[in-house]
């Protein structure tokens, strides 16, 4: 991933589910790019045509709330959006987006201080949200060293790809299982 996401603010408010920000009809898309088109269609309709590559969404809480569609932020990073700022995310919509490599940022106070075209830069590693146009900055919360090796590889599926031939280089085939167990089975604290 970037160093750092720069673009413009395209401001939305609560509860903007998976519904509007990729409609049914277009879930069975699997090129991305064509999905990519339909991104906020039932939010926004002109979303795509008035966003340029690197824009950034800011939304209120709840962000990615209603069904479970993975699509949902595979259409908005395919549209171009480098990042999506909000208060809150929906727990399904957070961890689909981390599945893709899509950096998400929670953060109260960047949502209240941005305004709609602001332009934005983020620092993914640090949880870093500069409002250029009003030179104010802000943090995010940070994800966890896995969750952001997660997110530089680009998605779960790079991140494990990565991992197991890491760990085929090293060892035995019942190294690799055993190692990958340890992958995929979650952190506690």
């Amino acid at each position: 991933m970037e160093a750092t996401l720069r673009g413009h603010a395209h401001k939305y408010g609560k509860n903007v589910d998976t519904d509007v920000i990729i409609p049914g009809k277009y879930c069975n898309i699997i090129d991305k790019t064509e999905l990519g088109k339909h991104a906020l269609e039932g939010l926004d309709p002109e979303y795509t045509s008035k966003m340029k590559p690197g824009d950034i969404i800011v939304a209120d809480t709840n962000f990615g709330c209603g069904s479970s569609r993975e699509v949902a932020p595979i259409a908005i990073k395919a549209s171009g959006t480098s990042a999506v700022i909000a208060k809150s995310f929906a727990r399904i919509f957070y961890r689909n987006a981390l599945n893709i490599g899509f950096p998400i940022f929670e953060s109260a106070e960047a949502v209240d201080g941005i305004e709609p075209g602001d332009e934005i830069e983020l620092v993914p590693a640090s949880g870093i949200v500069r409002n250029l146009t009003k030179g104010t900055t802000y943090r995010a919360a940070e994800f966890p060293p896995f969750m952001q090796s997660l997110i530089d590889a680009g998605g779960l599926v790079p991140y494990v790809e990565r991992r197991l031939a890491e760990t085929t280089r090293r060892g035995s085939f019942k190294a690799v299982c055993i190692r990958l167990a340890a992958i995929l089975r979650p952190a506690t604290d």
